[in-house]
């Protein structure tokens, strides 16, 4: 019996903000945003799982590129893209209606972390993981578990949600059961046919 449905952040309950948050960056930062990518993405698992410092991470940034530091830009650029999807919302609520404990589960940044709890979004959920404070990401075993233990439900109770392939890979490979995002109506109809009661 399913017990808990656990959501990921980007690209399921907000649009994929990948490209917007690179290029709000790269623009600030005064470069091509490809140009910004390839350094960012060197220094991307360590900023995800809270070992570098946003402040740490722009230094590096800005001396691969030879360029002076702007400042800490992450949250600004956090708040010019991220919009949470309404239909995810309503989803949420009527799960929550049929008694299914809600967690979220992201692989995320600090700064992106303080947006969440400035948009209040926290109250949606039963159990809140985010890399950036756990030290893992997905998709390693551990961070699965953790969610599971705070949704205090075991493996087979539970639905995870992202739009990653290698990431519902991760879940289901310690048991849990995972759907791949495409869109709300799809995700709906998966979740009815794992036998979760929506509306």
């Amino acid at each position: 019996m399913i017990k808990a449905v656990i959501f990921d952040w980007g690209g399921v309950l907000i649009d994929n903000p990948a490209d917007g948050l690179r290029h709000f960056c790269a623009k600030k930062l005064g470069v091509e945003s490809d140009t910004f990518t390839k350094e960012y993405s060197k220094y991307e698992p360590d900023f995800q799982i809270g070992v570098l410092s946003e402040e740490e991470l722009w230094k590096k940034i800005c001396a691969d590129l030879g360029i002076i530091p702007k400042g800490m830009l992450w949250l600004n650029a956090v708040r010019s893209t991220f919009t949470l999807k309404k239909e995810i919302v309503e989803m949420i609520k009527e799960l929550r209606l049929n008694h299914y404990k809600i967690g979220f589960l992201s692989n995320t940044e600090l700064p992106a972390r303080e947006y969440f709890f400035e948009q209040c979004w926290d109250t949606l959920f039963d159990a809140l993981v985010f890399s950036c404070v756990e030290g893992t990401l997905k998709p390693e075993k551990k961070i699965y578990q953790i969610a599971l233990e705070k949704l205090e439900v075991q493996p087979e109770e539970a639905i995870f949600i992202d739009d990653k392939k290698s990431y519902i890979d991760g879940a289901k490979s310690i048991g849990m059961k995972g759907i791949v995002f495409l869109n709300p109506e799809q995700v709906k109809k998966e979740l009815i046919c794992l036998g979760v009661k929506l509306a």
